[in-house]
């Protein structure tokens, strides 16, 4: 397995980021200063603005998880209300853009329904091995097996009597 080239920047250089923020300096300033590229910067205001300090350190951390009631009212608030993406980020204390934009977009193709969430995995039953047959259903199968062997030998024997051939052998006299 690869290793993970992704960067992690520690919390000195995110804190130092949103002090040069405070102090009035844009991203692309920033990133220069900071030697961090200025994308990179840009995510990070957008999480300093919506939560502050608190969850920008919370960066790089586990994956959050959200019920179905805080993804509906963040995304109507988006759609319906008129709310910001930053706003609705601190409002409702999302830790990414990413969870709130994927919600949005469901949102608005499905509703509010289409934001349940879906059950995980396989469905029930569906690695289970059947029952073994019984000695009466095997009994059946190996009859239908050798009345279907017999019939087969039966055409064989037909054609090749029709064809003129000896029984025995697959070779003309």
């Amino acid at each position: 397995m690869g290793t993970d080239r992704r960067c992690r920047y520690g919390e000195a250089l995110l804190l130092e980021a949103a002090r040069l923020h405070d102090a009035g300096l844009g991203r692309r300033a920033i990133g220069a200063r900071l030697g961090v590229p200025h994308a990179t910067v840009r995510k990070w205001l957008d999480k300093y603005r919506a939560g502050g300090t608190e969850l920008l350190l919370k960066m790089g951390g586990k994956q959050a998880r959200y019920d179905y009631e805080t993804k509906v009212a963040a995304a109507s608030a988006v759609v319906d209300g008129g709310m910001g993406k930053p706003e609705a980020m601190g409002r409702f204390g999302l830790a990414s853009m990413k969870p709130l934009e994927s919600w949005i977009r469901l949102y608005r193709e499905g509703g509010a329904e289409a934001l349940r969430p879906k059950p995980k995995g396989r469905p029930r039953g569906s690695g289970r091995k059947a029952a073994p047959p019984t000695r009466e259903q095997e009994l059946e199968r190996e009859v239908r097996r050798l009345e279907a062997q017999v019939a087969y030998l039966k055409k064989s024997i037909a054609l090749k009597a029709e064809l003129g051939l000896p029984l025995g052998t697959g070779r003309r006299p």
